[in-house]
């Protein structure tokens, strides 16, 4: 259920990330032709960059204000303060510019962790739900869960390896590529070591376990690929304990940029030059 949940709030994230990012790119590319190619007048190609400073800005200075007042000091907190500095001083334009940039960046790692779902998704429809234990000369189908280290298995034709082991019996092929990228059937013969995953030939072959599913290769897979999709990318996590430090400086530089130059405009560019974000 937890899983699911984390899904469905990741999707309704990238949606909405993805659809700022659209609005304010539309918005950039409307006041941009009204300036310069309908000559209007300020009052009117100024008018595509409130509506995406409304509808796009709001919810990501509303958002960024939240994590300020659980004192969460992000460095994405810059952007909302050069957000809402933007519309003070009249800078509509910059202001989309960094609404381009927070929620382009925040879709495009919303796309890379549902990427990293899908792939998640396919390794687990891909492992077997049972194995082949052979015991006194006889075959019986047993839950991964009760394969023990020793036991003896019969991998079919075609069938996936449940979990690693050696050849005892048999000589065939198998298919490691979705495993190891190399697009080569490996041979395997009596003493081939077998890693779970791998697709096996057109012979049965008699394996010995050397490792129960839980500790195989292809669980040690699964697993990695479980812990990255719930957890932020190590860099993200760093920009965001640096954001504690970096944020009230570049906010002090900008400060002194403004107090010496005597112009508020300096204020916002460096808030603009010193928000960091994904994209």
């Amino acid at each position: 259920m937890v899983y699911c949940d984390m899904n469905l709030i990741s999707r309704l994230l990238r949606h909405k990330n993805m659809a700022i990012a659209t609005l304010a790119v539309l918005a950039i590319a409307a006041s941009l032709m009204l300036r310069f190619g309908a000559n209007t007048t300020e009052s009117v190609y100024n008018w595509p960059l409130y509506v995406a400073l409304v509808l796009g800005g709001l919810p990501l200075v509303y958002d960024l204000t939240r994590k300020l007042f659980k004192w969460e000091f992000g460095s994405d907190l810059l952007a909302g303060i050069s957000i809402v500095t933007s519309v003070i001083l009249g800078e509509y334009l910059a202001g989309t510019l960094v609404v381009l940039m927070l929620s382009g960046g925040e879709a495009l790692e919303d796309y890379a962790l549902s990427n990293a779902s899908s792939v998640l998704k396919a390794l687990a429809k891909r492992m077997p739900s049972v194995a082949h234990l052979k015991k006194n000369g006889r075959i019986a189908d047993i839950t991964l869960d009760q394969v023990s280290i020793d036991d003896i298995l019969v991998v079919y034709p075609h069938d996936i390896c449940p979990v690693d082991g050696t050849v005892l019996e048999g000589h065939g092929t198998m298919d490691e590529s979705y495993l190891t990228g190399e697009p080569f059937h490996m041979s395997k013969t009596a003493g081939s070591a077998v890693i779970s995953g791998s697709i096996n030939g057109e012979a049965a072959l008699t394996i010995k376990a050397t490792a129960r599913a839980e500790d195989s290769r292809y669980a040690k897979i699964m697993e990695v690929m479980r812990e990255s999709e719930q957890t932020r990318p190590h860099l993200r996590r760093l920009g965001d304990q640096l954001g504690a430090f970096y944020t009230p400086i570049a906010v002090a530089i900008a400060i002194v940029a403004w107090l010496i130059s005597g112009e508020a405009t300096r204020f916002l560019a460096v808030l603009v030059i010193a928000t960091p974000c994904p994209l």
